[in-house]
């Protein structure tokens, strides 16, 4: 009895010593999302390049294995496992959570082909998705065990979120993936409350770039009421965790594009009509035709100029696809005269309101230009506008407003519309003459030179009072802006000529008096007195050479290059005796030259 009683005992404390050395293991802690959104913003994913993350993970992942030595043979590869027993330290876990990154980056590079993945390519798509679900799920489940609970949570969002990005991609099974998603917004939602500022902010982003998707994925399942506008305002966020979600809506996008350009059999401008045949030009015209409704539409006033410019290039870009087409259609439509009319006016008509479009863009760039002109430095600490730019500006003004001139009046058969379309542009051509005058004679100005820019303000008044009159007379409500723009251009160049005449004549009266102290103030030394020695001449004073930190100066430690120092060398020595000295004659020591017949043969 004695023996089993401490058998037992013994047994007893083999137990208690195994729970206490599982309670005394280390729990792993890891910021999943910090970690994470570090490595993509500093490896490509700033400027969605996923080709460069994925090969970054590839990277890491080597280095993990090798400083692990958890290699998978030399030659022939033989898989090693990942278990709980064999994640002895933390860099295990990343071994997994980069696995998974590499597989998701991978997939996203797939997406991101011209032209969307066609059909071999997104079955390699998903299965680089499954991979990524596959290794998420493995990292949660061994995070549950090996980590600390703010570790496990990150870790069970992650695969959560991938989950949903699988389902999400396979157009299937929306409420599993609505359901996921939501799971991981609200483990966010709960982490945000928690941990440092930094961990705390990143929470909340995460959170906003999951909403579209949830807001999507309802809408699917047909528990809201979403819009397309709405849809599309959605797909204006930024971030990673948005670009599948862009892209699929980039392709409803386009279907519903597909299916209205169906309808779409005519191209209107300027009282012609032109057909549309190709449905690849329709799809391009519609989708200009949209982006245009958001910049010229009433919600226009509160976009920001940044978001314009966006928006215009994407007009550009729609509009110069409908003229590649419209080309290709040109080149093999053969000898059909009918058809070549109708390509070519569909063609003049793209052109045409492609050059509407850039004048508009490039008066968007004039007035964002305008606005920075008497700011020392804006709101994101940019540079002040010279007025060199607004030049150069309303330079390719002109430009595009005699391009568009001349290609509206080309043709046989004009239409009124089009006559007054020329007028127009010959009107607003006259306005950007007179403000380009006046900038320019404010360039002048800041250069000192007042008579050029007198003269320069008194042209621009006379071009305004001119177009003033011309857009007087046409009466156009349209053009009542540009009318007032024009009445206070009038009044600025009348003061700024004013104060130009002004200022010159004072500094012609100062002449004089300025010669007299620059004269008066010559150094005949060339040494200023004015100017601080340097410090290597004053070492026995105690003074700073570096100044005030508020006054941008050079410090003042020694003159650099060195100025040049007279130093004493050894005298030149001129051999002017060698001309006058009689040498002796060396003619009898010289060789003879031997004549006759033999003494060609022995010389």
């Amino acid at each position: 009895m004695g023996k089993d009683t401490q058998a037992s005992s013994a047994m007893e404390i083999d137990d208690l010593k195994s729970n206490s050395s599982d309670q005394m293991a280390p729990k792993f802690s890891i910021n999943v999302l910090q970690l994470l959104k570090s490595a993509q913003m500093q490896h490509g994913l700033r400027h969605g390049d996923y080709t460069r993350y994925r090969r970054y993970c590839t990277a890491r992942l080597r280095r993990l294995y090798k400083s692990l030595k958890f290699t998978h043979g030399r030659g022939k590869y033989t898989r090693r496992a990942i278990t709980e027993s064999t994640v002895t330290e933390v860099r295990f876990l990343h071994v997994v959570l980069y696995t998974a990154e590499r597989a998701w980056s991978h997939a996203m590079e797939k997406r991101q082909v011209l032209d969307g993945p066609n059909a071999r390519q997104r079955i390699y798509l998903i299965g680089r998705l499954r991979k990524a679900v596959k290794w998420a799920t493995l990292f949660a489940q061994l995070c549950a065990i090996k980590g600390d609970s703010r570790t496990s949570l990150e870790a069970e969002a992650y695969a959560s979120f991938m989950k949903g990005s699988l389902l999400f991609e396979q157009d299937q099974n929306w409420d599993t993936a609505l359901m996921n998603f939501k799971s991981a917004r609200a483990v966010y939602e709960e982490l945000a409350k928690y941990g440092d500022l930094e961990s705390q902010v990143l929470c909340r982003e995460r959170v906003e770039e999951l909403e579209p998707s949830i807001r999507y994925c309802l809408h699917k399942v047909g528990e809201s009421n979403l819009q397309a506008s709405e849809l599309l305002q959605i797909g204006e966020m930024e971030g990673p965790a948005l670009d599948l979600f862009k892209a699929k809506l980039e392709a409803v996008m386009a279907e519903a594009r597909s299916q209205q350009a169906a309808s779409m059999t005519e191209f209107h401008w300027l009282g012609h009509r032109f057909p549309i045949s190709n449905p690849k030009t329709r799809v391009s015209i519609l989708k200009a035709q949209e982006l245009e409704k958001d910049v010229l539409g009433s919600s226009a006033t509160s976009l920001p100029p940044e978001k314009k410019l966006g928006i215009f290039d994407k007009i550009f870009t729609a509009y110069h696809e409908a003229r590649s087409c419209i080309r290709n259609d040109l080149a093999s439509a053969g000898n059909s005269e009918n058809v070549k009319d109708d390509l070519n006016g569909l063609d003049k008509a793209v052109s045409a309101v492609l050059g509407q479009r850039t004048i508009e863009r490039n008066q968007l760039l004039v007035n964002n230009a305008k606005s920075k002109l008497t700011k020392r430095r804006d709101d994101k600490n940019e540079k002040a506008t010279k007025p060199e730019e607004l030049v150069r500006l309303y330079d390719l003004l002109l430009q595009n407003t005699s391009d568009l001139s001349d290609l509206v009046s080309s043709g046989r058969d004009r239409k009124p519309e089009e006559v007054a379309f020329a007028e127009d542009c010959e009107l607003k051509s006259l306005a950007f003459r007179a403000e380009r005058c006046f900038f320019l004679g404010r360039s002048y100005s800041l250069a000192g030179k007042r008579v050029e820019a007198y003269a320069l303000y008194c042209h621009a008044r006379s071009l305004a009072e001119t177009a003033l009159q011309k857009f007087q007379a046409v009466n156009n409500g349209d053009q009542q802006m540009i009318i007032e723009e024009l009445k206070i251009l009038c009044e600025e160049c009348r003061s700024n000529s004013c104060i130009e005449h002004a200022t010159g004549i004072m500094e012609e009266l100062k002449a004089p008096e300025n010669l007299s102290k620059k004269i008066s103030s010559i150094n005949l030394t060339g040494v200023d007195k004015k100017v601080e020695k340097f410090l290597l001449e004053k070492l026995d004073v105690y003074e700073s050479a570096v100044g005030e930190s508020n006054v941008k100066s050079a410090p003042r430690i020694e003159a650099f290059p060195p100025s040049f120092q007279s130093i004493p060398r050894n005298p030149i020595v001129l051999d002017l005796a060698y001309n006058h000295i009689d040498f002796p004659s060396l003619q009898h020591r010289m060789r003879k030259d031997k004549s006759g017949f033999l003494s060609r043969f022995w010389g």
